[in-house]
């Protein structure tokens, strides 16, 4: 980043970050949700664990915290968009558009704030499952690179929703930034391997590229990395089809109104 481009995002991230600190309350939602789902499918569907082909090496409560992690990065990004919709309502994000010398980096530092809710929330997640006697079998690298991969995902998802943003300017919007990402993660493997699918579901599952993700996740906190070069060639491809939606979305928000 240029100097310009930095300063913008360094003000951005420092904005959320300070709103966040101010307003705790922001985060529990963003815990709340995934906690929820973990405790649901962990535990109340552990039984699934049993069902011949089920064989997972980790145990089904680590096959559902995958899923749980990488939806938490989802929502996690989605959020950024959120609130660059609010500060668009509130008058700041207008202001920025007129005063930042790189516009640039209004994205960036909305993507960073997100990135920050990520590592936050993610860190108090693992502390949970592994509190809750979650078993890991991968390596620090296998983990390391499950963080990463829901790293992209929480960028991925952040530059959807702040490119909706700059489009309509309204928190209106806010239940378009999260439908279609819902339906993708749950049109994926979330409660049995993709084996296990029958169906119509199995068919859309294999041409979701969650389920990539997911395969390649599990396969880290199993210690059985597999797909994970085509996990990661799948994040980085949404990732730079998100940037170019994302600056897209910033030209048209630059023009003049008409």
């Amino acid at each position: 980043m240029n100097g310009a481009t930095g300063q913008v995002a360094r003000a951005v991230l420092r904005r959320t970050t300070i709103h966040t600190y101010k307003n705790p309350a922001i985060i529990i939602p963003a815990l709340a949700f995934p906690l929820v789902f973990l405790v649901a499918f962990a535990g109340g569907l552990s039984a699934v664990s049993k069902v011949p082909g089920f064989d997972f090496a980790a145990g089904y409560t680590a096959f559902q915290f995958v899923f749980v992690f990488l939806q938490m990065a989802a929502f996690g990004g989605i959020f950024s968009g959120y609130r660059l919709a609010e500060d668009f309502e509130s008058g700041f994000a207008r202001r920025l558009l007129v005063a930042a010398p790189s516009r640039i980096g209004l994205i960036i530092g909305y993507v960073l704030a997100g990135l920050l809710r990520y590592g936050l929330i993610g860190v108090i997640l693992w502390g949970l499952a592994l509190a809750t006697g979650m078993t890991v079998r991968g390596g620090v690298l296998e983990i390391a690179g499950l963080v990463l991969l829901g790293a992209l995902v929480s960028a991925a998802c952040a530059l959807w929703s702040i490119g909706l943003a700059l489009r309509y300017r309204s928190v209106d919007i806010g239940s378009f930034m999260q439908t279609p990402i819902f339906v993708l993660l749950f049109l994926a493997p979330v409660y049995v391997p993709l084996v296990l699918l029958s169906g119509w579901i199995h068919a859309a599952a294999l041409v979701n590229p969650f389920t990539l993700l997911l395969d390649a996740g599990r396969g880290f906190i199993a210690g059985e990395p597999e797909k994970a070069v085509a996990a990661f060639a799948a994040a980085l491809g949404l990732l730079a089809l998100m940037w170019l939606w994302a600056t897209l979305q910033l030209r048209r928000a630059e023009r003049p109104a008409v």
